[in-house]
C-alpha cells in the first residue's frame, strides 16, 4: 500500500507542475503519466539501494517552474548545484532552517493558484475539494488528503443522486481509501 500512496503523491506533483506549467492538456490526463511514475519508482529503489534518501519529484519542483523552466534542462542545471553544494556544505550548514520557511510559502502560494477554479456554488464539487485541501497538510501526506477527499466526493454523490455520475473506479478508490484509514485508526 505505501508504494501505492507514493504514487499518488506524485501523480499530485505531476499535475500540479505540468498545470502550472501550462503542459496539462485541457482535458486534464497526463501524456506519458506511466513513463514518468516508472521512472519515478525506479529513482526511489535506486536511490534505497545506495542508501541515500529517497529520490522522488516533490512539489517543489513548481519552484523551478515558476523561474520558467519547461523542460529537463532545469532539472539538470538543479543537480548540477547540489553537485556544487557538497562541496559547501560547510557553509550552508550556517543558514538555519527557518530561513528557507519563506521560500516554501511562496511555493504552497503557487499552488493554490489553482483553487480559483473550483465550483464553490456547487456544494457536493467544493466540499470534496475542501477536504482534501485542508487534510493534505494535517495529514502530513499528499496521499492520505486525496484519499480522504476522495471518500468525501463518494459519499456526497451518493447522498445527493449523483452515484451514477461517478467512475466505477472512483468507488473502488473510496472502499480501498477506507479501509487504508480504518487500519491505520484502530490497528
Amino acid at each position: 500500500m505505501l508504494v501505492k500512496l507514493h504514487r499518488l503523491d506524485n501523480i499530485g506533483t505531476l499535475i500540479v507542475v505540468t498545470k502550472r506549467a501550462g503542459l496539462l492538456p485541457p482535458k486534464g490526463t497526463l501524456p506519458k503519466a506511466g513513463r514518468a511514475l516508472v521512472a519515478d519508482s525506479f529513482a526511489a529503489i535506486l536511490s534505497s539501494l545506495f542508501g541515500t534518501s529517497t529520490v522522488v519529484s516533490y512539489i517543489e519542483s513548481a519552484s523551478g517552474v515558476e523561474a520558467g523552466g519547461r523542460t529537463g534542462l532545469t532539472a539538470v542545471s538543479t543537480a548540477v548545484r547540489f553537485l556544487l553544494t557538497l562541496f559547501l556544505t560547510p557553509l550552508i550548514l550556517i543558514i538555519p532552517a527557518a530561513a528557507t520557511a519563506p521560500t516554501l510559502v511562496i511555493v504552497g502560494v503557487f499552488m493554490f493558484q489553482t483553487v480559483a477554479e473550483i465550483k464553490l456554488d456547487d456544494f457536493a464539487e467544493a466540499m470534496p475539494a475542501v477536504v482534501t485541501i485542508l487534510c493534505i497538510p494535517l495529514t502530513f501526506s499528499i496521499a492520505e488528503g486525496l484519499g480522504l477527499g476522495v471518500i468525501s466526493l463518494t459519499f456526497l454523490a451518493l447522498c445527493t443522486g449523483r452515484a451514477k455520475r461517478l467512475p466505477s473506479f472512483t468507488y473502488v478508490l473510496a472502499t480501498l481509501f477506507f479501509f487504508h484509514l480504518f487500519h491505520r485508526l484502530f490497528f
